[in-house]
């Protein structure tokens, strides 16, 4: 593609997510894939396609009554790929047939996935990795959650059930058959802690779990030592910070029936707090009704979002982590920024600060147009932004009566937030020069 056309490792991954999206919503526009056999509207495919593809699970539609059993799995396939990303499928089937990878084909991967590997073996075989973490956790949900609905529905059923959301906690899609998502279970520890669990799995990254996979099996074998990564401190510690902070904000600012113990408080809290910071989008109380201060605080969730190289959406834990410990340093007058006694380089700094200006411009404009098209109040319109931004999938109940000019801007939010404001800034603003010439310093007063 690149000597065809011309196109750059950034431009052909964009391109990648584009080609899949109006695949999918052409599929899903079909007669075949609604419950009714009548043709959905481009625009609402276009949006659930979409939806999929950045595993964000915003819908216009109630997707468990709309579409038939091959639309259903039509979208489930579709936020499969979403999640872990399609050029993960293309280098694992490569690698099993034993083909080598183009220098273009090496960095599309590389920035898909987050990883840092140039050896091509070495790359095949993390992406063989992604693919078996995937299998292994989706199988291990989808049994979990099939024996428990077992008890409700037929065998068949549970299992589909089981699979169908077990696929999309780890995707962190938010996709769920049943009208209310989770409300009905909301209490059901069973429930809980499966879609806590394998959410948060799927959204600390590939290369956390590689990395603590890697630590563990040395230390079974009884080898030397291996050390957990400066990358993988830092998402395990700033996730757990932000999910503890986020059920500690949940808890006190909801105003919680009389009838409700502390512990379905806390469970409560916690799952929402989890939905929201791994961006996965379920939730077992109705959004709408929350409190101010609640929706907030979930809308800062979401907008951090999960891990870089994860199956999940938003600005991703590190660039948090890297703003904070760049502030630290900024405000103790250090001419460095170093956690974990390892320094931290400029570049990487500069990169979060630009993540961080793209991620609130996107949300700047987007409200600045909605709010004029949209009759719902700010802080729905503005939660359903975040929320399409991040990749979460939580609403307040706006978005089915969204108008076209809206579900136009939440499709095109949706897709930035999926393949990285950064990514697209680079595919249309990158070029092949360089300019060697050194320009003179000037002092620039700021603050």
């Amino acid at each position: 593609m690149r000597p065809k056309f011309g196109l750059n490792a950034m431009q052909i991954l964009v391109f990648g997510y584009f080609i899949v999206t109006i695949i999918g919503a052409l599929i899903l526009s079909l007669p075949i894939s609604s419950a009714d056999g009548t043709s959905q509207p481009f625009v609402d495919a276009l949006f659930l396609a979409t939806s999929g593809i950045s595993t964000s699970g915003l819908t216009v539609i109630d997707i468990g009554s709309y579409y038939s059993l091959f639309g259903q799995i039509v979208l489930m396939l579709i936020f499969q790929v979403g999640g872990i990303g399609y050029m993960a499928f293309f280098v694992f089937i490569a690698y099993l047939l034993g083909k080598k990878f183009s220098k273009t084909t090496s960095t599309v991967a590389r920035e898909s996935m987050a990883t840092d590997s140039h050896n091509m073996h070495m790359l095949g075989g993390f992406f063989l990795k992604v693919i078996s973490f995937t299998l292994f956790f989706e199988i291990i949900g989808a049994v979990i959650l099939a024996s428990y609905w077992s008890r409700e529905y037929t065998l068949p059923r549970a299992i589909y059930l089981g699979v169908f959301h077990s696929i999309s906690a780890f995707c962190t899609a938010g996709f769920s058959l049943f009208p209310t998502s989770l409300v009905n279970y909301k209490t059901s520890w069973t429930i809980n802690l499966t879609i806590n669990i394998i959410s948060i799995i799927g959204g600390i990254g590939f290369f956390v779990l590689s990395d603590a996979y890697n630590a563990l099996i040395s230390k079974i074998n009884r080898l030397k030592p291996t050390r957990l990564t400066l990358h993988s401190k830092m998402v395990l510690i700033t996730t757990v910070i932000v999910m503890l902070a986020g059920t500690l904000i949940i808890l006190v600012a909801e105003q919680w029936p009389g009838s409700a113990t502390l512990q379905e408080k806390v469970v409560i809290a916690s799952f929402q707090s989890i939905s929201a910071s791994t961006t996965d989008g379920f939730n077992t109380i109705d959004i709408g009704k929350m409190s101010a201060t609640s929706l907030v605080a979930l809308m800062l969730l979401m907008f951090i979002g999960a891990s870089p190289g994860s199956t999940g959406g938003g600005m991703k834990t590190t660039t948090l982590a890297t703003l904070f410990a760049a502030v630290r340093a900024s405000l103790r007058k250090k001419d460095r920024t170093a956690v974990f006694e390892r320094k931290i380089p400029i570049e990487i700094i500069i990169k979060a600060l630009t993540i961080f200006f793209l991620f609130s411009a996107v949300a700047a404009i987007d409200i600045l147009i909605m709010a004029n098209t949209e009759k719902a109040t700010f802080l729905q319109t503005l939660f359903e932004i975040v929320s399409a931004l991040g990749n979460t999938g939580l609403s307040t109940g706006i978005t089915g009566s969204l108008s076209t000019a809206g579900k136009i801007i939440l499709i095109i939010t949706m897709f930035i937030g999926r393949v990285g404001p950064l990514t697209i800034g680079s595919a249309i603003f990158t070029s092949e020069k360089h300019n060697a010439l050194k320009l003179p310093k000037e002092e620039l007063f700021v603050g």
